[in-house]
């Protein structure tokens, strides 16, 4: 997997965000699956070999967190 960096985060977000409820680069999650707690604004997008990209945790490649697995902290 091959980092794509990303300059406008919040218009990436806008495009690829996989579900209805688009996070703002301000809200805090916490990731599912190493427990990391970020900023959204924190993400990081990786590409795969066949060229799809996944909006991933911070962590990431360490963590296998993607946004699916980022918990709304209250």
């Amino acid at each position: 997997m091959e980092e794509v960096i990303i300059k406008d985060k919040q218009k990436y977000l806008n495009e690829h965000y996989p579900f209805a409820h688009i996070p703002k680069l301000t809200d805090i999650k916490s990731c599912n699956i190493c427990d990391r707690v970020f900023a959204v604004s924190e993400y990081k997008v990786f590409k795969d070999i066949v060229g799809d990209e996944t909006i991933c945790c911070p962590g990431a490649p360490d963590c296998y967190g993607t946004a699916i697995d980022w918990i709304v902290l209250e």
